[in-house]
């Protein structure tokens, strides 16, 4: 820059600001857009509606104290939502019933206390 008169300096300069600039705030940008995304992805995929109906048939069941049933969600589980579900209950001294239910597909894990109103 040496062959340059002031004025020309002045803007090469500017002209290495100003692009300097739009590389950070594409970048900035860019990272944000990821960040939303990935936020969104991981909303639309949690299994509301599964965990839902896995629950309730656990409910359902508990008043069963059926094992077979209880074998059988945890293979119907795997084979058509391939989620891992398993739960145990425990009747406490007062007389209640209180149940863990586990709720994992690889992306959500779920675990819930239950106990009758």
């Amino acid at each position: 820059m040496a062959r340059l008169n002031n004025d020309a300096q002045w803007i090469v300069l500017m002209g290495f600001i100003v692009s300097f600039s739009f590389f950070f705030l594409a970048l900035v940008i860019n990272q944000s857009t990821v960040v939303g995304q990935t936020t969104a992805e991981s909303v639309i995929e949690f299994p509301k509606n599964d965990i839902r109906d896995v629950r309730q048939v656990i409910i359902q069941s508990v008043d069963l104290n059926n094992d077979v049933e209880k074998n059988d969600i945890k293979v119907l589980s795997m084979n058509r939502k391939g989620s891992v579900v398993n739960y145990s209950y425990l009747i406490g001294s007062d007389g209640i019933m209180y149940i863990q239910i586990h709720y994992n597909n690889g992306v959500t894990e779920y675990n819930e206390n239950w106990t009758p109103q």
